[in-house]
């Protein structure tokens, strides 16, 4: 059990670092059921609650079996919530720690807390709030028509947000308020501008110092293809500026991607199709291949379909555990349908 001087201090780190980018929560009183609000009614950030139900196992058709490709399941939640804003979650974002997180819905929600565990297994999510994002002039970014918030990525204390259909990414300085703070348009490629209506941007990663691009933001399209067919690519900033792509293959759209700290490029992918289904794959691609103009591929280290605890995967991250192990984390998008799923899962990559 953590005790409230050390949770204010371990938020306290998480917004200087600007992962944590969570201000400090009040205590969450029980409300009658009519007063729960939907994301339509939040001025401001506000608790929620968030309730997980565990998944003993990922596939299940052997629940015995816990390696998948290059991945070691070690848990996994069923999220839900009163709150009916709560959903469409399109990208996560992680501490060092792999504990206090930020992710959004694709309806322009802030949600932040953190995940609780029980030895390395996930077992709820706590101190989660709820809030608008703000653009520049300080109101909700959807009284603009702008809500198709689709990727997400970390630097500092800014995060980007990558936005579908108006083709626009968003800077806020988490040092600012949080999720407070107020986003502003960046300066992009023009033909980010022209991506597909509702297949733009759905990946987004900034290249650190030390590694090969460094400072480059990395923002991929969800299916917006070049005259070859592959997914088109941008290189925003750093040494090397202009377009690149990723070689598609097997009918997979790119939703999300994560970098290493060895400096590999994992890519989640998903399909649909009503004669297979559900599809999910993730691709290792080598940073170092990334350059302008180029085509780059990578292989499969991980497949899933509907025989496993999948639904609309989308978002995508990593960190270090204390034991050094590598652990990815899984969240998906669940539309805000009843008959899908807000699915959280970890997995151990055996390097």
């Amino acid at each position: 059990m953590h005790t409230p001087i050390r949770n204010h201090l371990t938020r306290r780190r998480f917004l200087a670092s600007a992962v944590g980018l969570v201000p400090a929560v009040a205590q969450a009183q029980a409300r009658p059921k009519q007063s729960v609000p939907d994301e339509l009614s939040i001025a401001g950030p506000m608790p929620i609650e968030v309730n997980a139900r565990p998944i003993p196992s990922f596939d299940t058709r052997d629940r015995r079996r816990s390696r998948f490709g290059a991945l070691d399941y070690r848990s996994g939640l069923i999220l839900t919530s009163r709150f009916r804003g709560f959903g469409g979650l399109s990208g996560w974002r992680l501490d060092a720690q792999g504990e206090r997180f930020i992710s959004m819905s694709d309806k322009a929600t802030w949600f932040t807390g953190r995940i609780v565990y029980n030895g390395g297994a996930m077992t709820g999510l706590g101190e989660v709030e709820a809030a608008p994002m703000l653009g520049a002039g300080g109101k909700p970014i959807t009284a603009r028509g702008w809500f198709d918030t689709e990727a997400i990525a970390l630097d500092g204390t800014l995060v980007y947000i990558g936005l579908e259909r108006v083709n626009q990414i968003l800077k806020f300085d988490f040092a600012k308020g949080g999720t407070r703070s107020r986003g502003d348009a960046i300066a992009v490629p023009p033909a980010l501008r022209k991506l597909p209506n509702n297949k733009g941007l759905e990946a987004l990663v900034v290249v650190p110092k030390g590694l090969p691009l460094a400072g480059a933001l990395i923002a991929i399209s969800e299916r917006g293809l070049d005259a070859d067919g592959n997914i088109v690519g941008f290189l925003i900033g750093g040494p090397q500026p202009g377009d690149f792509a990723v070689r598609r293959s097997d009918n997979f759209d790119i939703s999300d991607a994560v970098l290493l700290r060895g400096g590999d490029l994992l890519i989640l992918e998903r399909k649909f199709s009503w004669l297979e289904g559900v599809g999910i794959r993730i691709r290792r691609i080598a940073l170092k291949s990334i350059q302008r103009g180029a085509t780059v591929d990578g292989p499969a280290i991980f497949e899933a379909d509907l025989g496993h605890e999948v639904d609309n995967m989308e978002g995508i991250d990593a960190h270090v555990s204390p034991e050094g192990d590598t652990v990815l984390t899984m969240i998906s998008d669940d539309n805000f349908s009843m008959l899908q799923r807000t699915l959280l899962l970890q997995f151990t990559l055996v390097e």
